[in-house]
């Protein structure tokens, strides 16, 4: 009976529409929980604006897993939810080449002065048309930073528009044709400078003073990673200063951000965190979502979890929860 499935709630915008195919005869959805939703939900999944810490897991005291849209685990205490059994589980991939796609758009934008010249178009300036000096990709040099799927995507990409790539990883090698040593011959190199990073303690503000005197003169830096691979205020200083010639960021922190100087400048490229939700990569995101839920209600290994020893917790309790199968 339909009263009898587990309970799955929605931590932040969760559209029931996309998570229903896999739901459907299997969970009961909460899209926007009670307080007593939380008490009896089992799974969740949760946004990336969602902060998952011990207070909240305290009013969950049922949860059995968390489904993260994304692989950013940041909002979420793994130690917590691990203490309590709870499987974090993530969707790598399923936004990788949107989100790449995105970072190499924002290259275009800025590269070809799309802002400048519609403003000089909108307000009847054609004859300034010679004023704004038009750049090219092909040629130029793609220096990516983070080479795991969505860093590869966009080497493949700045290579089919006839870039040259480089690509540095403080954790995984690159390939050895492509990889710099050290951020700083990174930097040196590259005309356009793409992060794809997590956040760490070792990647906060990765982007700074320093390293952006390390940069190529007129270099541009996106940021489609984390919000806080970038100092916003070394950034603005560099622009003004002419170091570098343009920004584009989809991400910021916090999230929504407070507006800042660098907002306003001609030569940034601003998107609210949408790079790796386009239409097909949000049905893919939410589909694998909801699939790593049921696969830890019905007993299963989910396809990539943040906190592997979950089952440490599990195997240690007095009274599991049964699986969905078995009701």
């Amino acid at each position: 009976m339909s009263e009898q499935l587990p309970l799955v709630v929605g931590l932040g915008i969760v559209d029931p529409g996309l998570v229903a195919g896999v739901f459907t005869g299997r969970c009961r959805f909460a899209a926007d929980p009670t307080d007593q939703d939380l008490r009896e939900a089992q799974g969740a999944i949760a946004r990336a604006d969602a902060t998952i810490d011990s207070a909240f897991l305290d009013r969950a005291p049922r949860l059995r897993v968390i489904a993260r849209t994304g692989v950013g685990v940041e909002r979420v205490d793994l130690d917590a939810a691990t203490s309590r059994g709870i499987a974090v589980v993530t969707t790598p991939g399923t936004g990788a080449i949107a989100v790449a796609e995105g970072a190499i758009a924002m290259a275009l934008h800025l590269v070809k002065r799309f802002g400048p010249l519609t403003d000089l178009v909108r307000s009847g300036r054609w004859a300034d048309r010679g004023s704004v000096a038009v750049g090219d990709l092909a040629g130029s040099t793609l220096g990516v930073v983070g080479f795991g799927r969505i860093g590869r995507h966009a080497g493949t990409l700045g290579a089919a528009l006839g870039m040259k790539v480089l690509a540095y990883d403080p954790v995984a090698q690159p390939p050895a044709g492509l990889r710099c040593a050290t951020l700083a011959e990174l930097l040196l190199r590259s005309d356009v400078i793409t992060l794809h990073l997590p956040l760490t303690p070792e990647t906060h503000h990765l982007i700074n003073t320093e390293t952006l005197g390390q940069t190529k003169p007129g270099a541009i830096v996106i940021n489609c990673g984390r919000g806080s691979l970038i100092d916003n205020d070394a950034a603005f200083q560099a622009l003004v200063a002419g170091r570098i010639a343009g920004i584009g960021l989809d991400v910021f922190d916090p999230e929504p951000p407070q507006h800042h100087p660098l907002f306003d400048h001609p030569d940034v490229v601003l998107t609210p965190h949408l790079m790796g939700l386009s239409r097909q990569a949000t049905a893919a995101t939410f589909t694998a979502a909801a699939t790593g839920v049921v696969d830890v209600l019905d007993g299963r290994e989910p396809a990539a979890v943040a906190n592997p020893c979950w089952r440490v917790a599990v195997a240690g309790a007095a009274s599991p929860v049964a699986p969905t199968g078995a009701m």
